[in-house]
């Protein structure tokens, strides 16, 4: 299977998704699966991943139903509380739905710049490996040495780092990031997703030539088995159209690696997840 390992649905309500600024006004609007599956046809996806976009289990529970209901999303990163004491039974209740293979926390937005190493949080993520969920990073490149603290701490458990932990591509220099990067790469049970990287560039003037750097530094740190492309859609469109986004990683792996697009492009995003075959 070819897979978008990465996007998003929402039904926008302004108070609900108030990062969504005037600069992203394209964005104040649905977007669901029916919206999302012209663009996996034209660019050859067989389906996609749902991940959250707001901290709520309702909205778990309602990307979930979507997926029940529509054959393209073949898997939910959802969000439940990791730190509230009952979230081993919000788990068992939500992975009764075989399509929930992973969990997300917006740690991002977290004033605690230590957060992921919070005790409460630790001992929630401690918890995933026996319900047999992966665990998106979402992080910025300032929060790398803590994740990299963070993984440690749990060998056995699947993470994937999140649109490259968000890179300086608008401002640079790079080195601080390439060098969290490296060090985050050397655990085997991480990945990277290669997704959000437009809109981390200047959204009206950023050239592919602007970005290889970039992918030059995960490519030779994660290799092409612990990398998943992922649109990022419809965030995204604010800066590029879909094939855009998705020819970006496409071009550069045909030129760089070819051998590698089938793992980059479904593969390893189908292993990660334990996305069932069809």
């Amino acid at each position: 299977m070819q897979i978008d390992a990465h996007q998003h649905f929402w039904k926008y309500d302004p108070t609900q998704y108030e990062w969504i600024d005037d600069s992203m006004a394209a964005l104040r609007r649905d977007f669901g699966p029916e919206d999302l599956a012209l663009a996996l046809k034209e660019n050859d996806f067989d389906g996609s991943i749902a991940v959250q976009a707001r901290q709520s289990i309702q909205e778990t529970r309602w990307l979930l139903d979507l997926a029940d209901h529509s054959r393209q999303v073949l898997a939910v990163v959802g969000w439940v509380d990791l730190r509230a004491p009952n979230v081993k039974s919000q788990l068992r209740e939500l992975t009764g739905n075989h399509k929930l293979l992973g969990i997300r926390h917006i740690v991002q937005s977290e004033p605690d710049d230590q957060f992921l190493l919070r005790r409460d949080f630790l001992d929630g993520i401690a918890i995933l490996e026996e319900f047999g969920l992966a665990y998106d990073i979402l992080i910025y490149t300032k929060h790398l040495p803590v994740a990299i603290e963070f993984v440690k701490k749990f060998p056995r458990q699947l993470f994937v780092l999140d649109h490259l932990a968000k890179p300086p591509i608008r401002r640079g220099p790079m080195d601080s990031w390439a060098e969290g990067i490296r060090r985050l790469a050397d655990f085997p049970n991480v990945y990277c997703k290669l997704s959000g990287l437009v809109t981390e560039a200047d959204w009206g003037r950023w050239t592919a030539e602007q970005i290889r750097p970039y992918l030059d530094v995960v490519f030779d740190c994660f290799g092409p088995d612990r990398l998943m492309i992922g649109s990022d859609w419809p965030v995204c469109l604010v800066a590029a159209s879909y094939s855009r986004v998705i020819g970006l990683v496409r071009n550069y792996i045909s030129e760089l690696a070819p051998q590698s697009l089938p793992a980059v492009l479904g593969d390893n995003a189908a292993r990660f997840y334990r996305v069932p075959s069809r």
